[in-house]
């Protein structure tokens, strides 16, 4: 499903203030960050310039600047909303967007060097929020000669390994779809990935949960339930048994609070695991009604 993001008020859309937030929980490796502008294609490694950017950009942290979400690690850029909105890329940036995308990308450097290889509105976001920035682009970020500068600058800094790129990259979803740094439980250093598209995540031979080609998120196996009940988030109280595969609000004993449409959830009963599946409503709501579906039901112990 496209996001629509067109005017200004975009910056304060549900999903884009969630985004943004949440970015706080992620963790860039290495010692260094480049930072790309977005593209209208995504998700952005399909497009032309980033196709040439990680020609030289790949093993070091990336993140792409872009209005109305801030910031995006290169490991999220397949993860809903990011990898499916729409919006203007013509470099000029408004007062707010420059100071709401620069405030989220200061709190994401922290201390970190960074290579800064952009243009325009970009640029500026990055001159007026970051301290010390190395700039390599010289009037278009994909001419020879910037990207000579970039391919320089690059080559003076260590590549991260791939293992541990990918578990950076499992655990940063995990991160930011369970809304805690808790989350890195779901993704064991001996996790093994199965699959070239989907991603099923298996641990001892059984599966903890499936990485979705289509939105970037997480679908629980109830393996991955029992994590998230140890951690103590998106789970959804019963005190009956479970024998169906929809849980109607009624039923809901209580929720928990950060709880939002579309979440995966894990299904409780006397603190035993009895299902996972998809959020209808969100925490509070389920609590609250009195008829409808609180939880579509994926696996359940039977």
């Amino acid at each position: 499903m496209k996001v629509q993001c067109i005017t200004e008020e975009s910056l304060f859309r549900p999903e884009a203030v969630r985004w943004r937030k949440r970015m706080d929980l992620l963790e860039p490796m290495g010692d260094v960050m480049v930072i790309l502008p977005c593209s209208m294609r995504k998700p952005y490694s399909s497009s032309r310039s980033h196709v040439i950017f990680q020609k030289y950009t790949k093993g070091i942290q990336e993140v792409i600047i872009t209005s109305p979400f801030g910031i995006c690690p290169r490991e999220l850029e397949k993860t809903y909303p990011i990898q499916s909105y729409d919006t203007s890329t013509t470099g000029e940036w408004s007062y707010e967007e420059i100071r709401v995308v620069g405030e989220c990308l200061r709190e994401y450097v922290g201390e970190k060097e960074v290579i800064a290889h952009v243009e325009g509105g970009y640029r500026q976001v990055c001159e007026e929020y970051l301290d010390n920035a190395v700039y390599t682009s010289s009037g278009k970020t994909t001419s020879p000669e910037s990207i000579n500068n970039l391919k320089i600058e690059v080559k003076k800094h260590p590549k991260i390994k791939g293992r541990a790129r990918t578990l950076h990259m499992l655990r940063s979803i995990a991160r930011y779809q369970f809304n805690t740094k808790k989350a890195d439980d779901l993704i064991p250093d001996d996790v093994k990935i199965i699959g070239r598209f989907d991603r099923r995540l298996i641990r001892d031979g059984k599966q903890i949960a499936t990485l979705h080609f289509n939105n970037g998120l997480y679908s629980l196996n109830l393996e991955g339930g029992e994590i998230l009940r140890d951690i103590d988030v998106k789970w959804v109280k019963i005190g009956f048994e479970l024998k169906t595969n929809t849980l109607f609000s009624p039923g809901v004993e209580d929720a928990h609070k950060d709880i939002v449409p579309n979440d995966e959830v894990v299904i409780l009963k006397d603190h035993e695991v009895v299902g996972v599946g998809k959020a209808i409503l969100s925490g509070n709501e389920m609590k609250k009604a009195s008829k409808g579906v609180a939880v579509k039901i994926r696996h359940r112990k039977k």
